[in-house]
């Protein structure tokens, strides 16, 4: 049987929970973000049955690095906000309550067989690529958990899937294709030219994926296009639209969206790539249920139901220590 690793996007993950889950602790502090996320964790080992879960965090100044090249990347966003229904704390309250839920849920996870990783200046995407790549997870079915669309380009292989929480969605390459018309190994290519709102990346006025799909129809296959092939089809195509005029146009914009979004060459240093193989390979798998039953105790958890998770959790480190 094929062995599963779940992959799992903590900030996206944690601040969904954040934002909808409204619970409070015995101590009368808002701990959706903590409580949430062990919420959704279960149910995700429930359902998918893991034999491994890595945790990839975004560490701090993680934007940095792509903000260095373009100064518009990820600016503008709104604050993350608590739950309306819980919301009685200042800006500056809520940033301190959501950083330590964060923390809280980072040691509690520690005391789990999972694998958590945190570089800093590095994004969790990137960590998240890499890990997808590990060679020890070859054969491996690779469940990528997040709602973020800069994942589809990563599902290239059979073996990569993609769960939507939000959407409650699988996706794989065929799904790709079928919905978008265009590979996943030509994605990134395909949204450099679109942009992406939620990153504020501008794209080329006038283009979205159904164009690209529709007039540059060989991004459906396989085979990775580069920025020449792109450039030599619009310059050459015997109908010249006026898709093919703007890419033309705008060569810097792809360019520099391209750079900032690709994923299948991650930004991440070499040494953080030898600690990713080499804690994927030398990982301590030991479940402490003790020190997780402690956190949840002082933290205010108050009723949960945490079964279904701590028999996966036992099982997962039975079966990697070996006995």
């Amino acid at each position: 049987m094929t062995k599963r690793v779940m992959i799992i996007d903590a900030l996206n993950m944690y601040f969904r929970a954040y934002i909808v889950d409204p619970s409070i602790s015995t101590n009368g502090e808002p701990i959706g973000g903590v409580k949430g996320f062990i919420k959704i964790l279960q149910k995700m080992c429930r359902e998918m049955k893991p034999d491994q879960v890595v945790i990839c965090w975004d560490g701090a100044g993680g934007s940095n690095k792509r903000r260095a090249q373009n100064k518009n990347y990820k600016s503008g966003r709104k604050p993350i906000r608590l739950n309306r229904s819980v919301r009685n704390m200042s800006l500056d309250e809520e940033t301190q309550n959501k950083i330590w839920q964060q923390t809280e849920l980072f040691g509690l996870l520690n005391h789990m067989p999972v694998i958590q990783f945190i570089f800093p200046e590095v994004e969790a995407d990137d960590v998240i690529s890499a890990v997808a790549q590990a060679p020890i997870y070859q054969g491996w079915q690779k469940v990528i958990i997040s709602s973020d669309k800069d994942f589809f380009q990563l599902l290239g292989p059979d073996n990569v899937v993609l769960y939507r929480p939000i959407q409650k969605q699988f996706l794989n390459r065929m799904r790709i294709l079928e919905e978008y018309g265009i590979h996943p190994t030509n994605f990134a290519m395909a949204r450099a030219m679109v942009g992406d709102p939620s990153d504020n990346l501008a794209g080329i006025r006038g283009i979205g994926l159904p164009t690209v799909s529709k007039r540059l129809t060989f991004m459906k296959e396989e085979k990775s296009f580069t920025f020449s092939d792109i450039y030599d089809h619009c310059e050459n195509v015997e109908k010249k639209l006026k898709i093919h005029t703007n890419i033309l146009e705008n060569k810097a914009v792809i360019e520099d969206n391209y750079r900032l979004m690709q994923l299948y060459s991650p930004s991440i240093s070499v040494q953080s790539k030898e600690k990713i193989k080499y804690t994927l390979e030398n990982a301590d798998m030991g479940f402490n249920k003790t020190g997780v039953t402690k956190i949840m105790y002082e933290i205010g958890f108050g009723e949960l139901n945490w079964s279904d998770l701590a028999a996966t959790m036992r099982r997962i480190s039975l079966e990697n220590s070996g006995e």
